[in-house]
């Protein structure tokens, strides 16, 4: 993810730093819950639980990992609430921090879990993981010209397997837009494809609300076209997605990674306008040459902190490479590059 944006660390629901433990109150009968992501440079991760009649719906379930269940029971206590209290888990998507702890709850407790369609192909993926031949990403981080980060990330990969037991099915795909009752609440569903091809946003219009998960973070963007199963045009999915987002009322954002931000149309207004600069970098980096994602990639600058590409760990050089090539994919939708192949390389030139 890059770290774009001057949204403040400190979170105006708890007016502490938004990591801080807690469940702090985020609007009536909604309660944000910051849960440990360990080795992981996003640090937590925030669930929301909406009071209902008949116990508790959780936005996201978290990390499946003992420090994680462990802060989300303290947290619970804090409102009253255990976790048998939890019967629905609505889930922006599939990543692990997101999902997985929702699915160990479920088999505890009998939750009801939700997630959107469009992840299906990536968690049957996941579940597969110990049989394919070769890792998605490594076959593509070769074909955008890197083949030594591509063995990196397979050494990367092998001695960072998921525990495959965490990867059910939910009970429920959500599949287009949808209203959902939850207590007295309707919330809209809201399909919102670019981080993953099934992510959703939840819109509590008449309460204000937007469960923005990590479609609108308000101080990075998410990561762009980093999935096991690819989408053709991911940051054009984002692009929309973010536009289709603005079309709502504007919300209080309740995001997935950082703080309580009071506008979700400010923060895609900037996020588009943040793309669109990246884009234009990119097509500079072309410039009358022809150039792979992995040479792009390299001349520009990544984080807020403007870090160099040959800066950044073996995870996040891949996430920023398949980035570029994602912003290089939508430039060649757009007209504005054409892409070629030589010897199994992809490379872009200026239309």
């Amino acid at each position: 993810m890059t770290e774009v944006g001057t949204a403040h660390a400190i979170s105006p629901d708890s007016g502490t730093h938004w990591t801080e433990p807690g469940a702090w109150p985020a609007a009536p009968g909604v309660h944000r819950i910051p849960l440990p992501l360990p080795m992981d440079g996003l640090r937590a991760v925030n669930v929301y639980a909406i009071e209902t009649d008949d116990g508790l719906t959780l936005i996201d379930g978290g990390w499946a990992i003992e420090v994680s269940r462990a802060l989300l029971e303290s947290s619970l206590r804090e409102i009253g609430r255990e976790v048998r209290d939890i019967d629905r888990f609505l889930v922006t998507h599939v990543h692990r921090d997101h999902y997985t702890q929702a699915v160990t709850v479920r088999r505890e407790v009998g939750s009801h879990v939700s997630l959107g369609l469009g992840d299906k192909a990536t968690l049957d993926l996941i579940r597969r993981r110990d049989r394919l031949e070769d890792d998605p990403h490594v076959a593509l981080l070769r074909a955008v010209g890197a083949p030594d980060i591509a063995r990196a990330w397979a050494d990367f990969t092998r001695t960072n397997t998921p525990d495959l037991s965490l990867w059910d099915d939910p009970d429920t795909w959500l599949d287009g837009d949808l209203e959902l009752a939850v207590g007295a609440r309707t919330i809209d569903a809201v399909h919102t494809p670019g981080h993953t091809q099934g992510h959703y946003v939840f819109a509590d219009r008449p309460g204000g609300l937007l469960f923005a998960g990590d479609h609108v973070l308000p101080t990075i963007t998410p990561s762009i076209g980093f999935e096991p199963a690819l989408a053709e045009l991911p940051l054009g999915d984002f692009m929309a997605s973010l536009t289709k987002v603005r079309g709502l009322p504007d919300l209080t954002l309740l995001p997935a990674h950082g703080p309580v931000a009071p506008s979700s149309h400010a923060r895609v207004d900037a996020l588009l306008a943040h793309h669109e600069v990246r884009l234009d970098l990119c097509v500079a980096a072309i410039g009358d040459g022809s150039h792979a994602a992995y040479d792009v990639a390299g001349s520009l600058p990544w984080t807020r902190h403007e870090h160099r590409l040959a800066d950044l760990d073996v995870f996040n050089t891949a996430l920023a490479i398949l980035e570029t090539r994602a912003h290089l994919e939508l430039l060649v939708a757009r007209g504005v590059l054409v892409r070629g192949e030589t010897d199994g390389v992809e490379h872009y030139t200026a239309a």
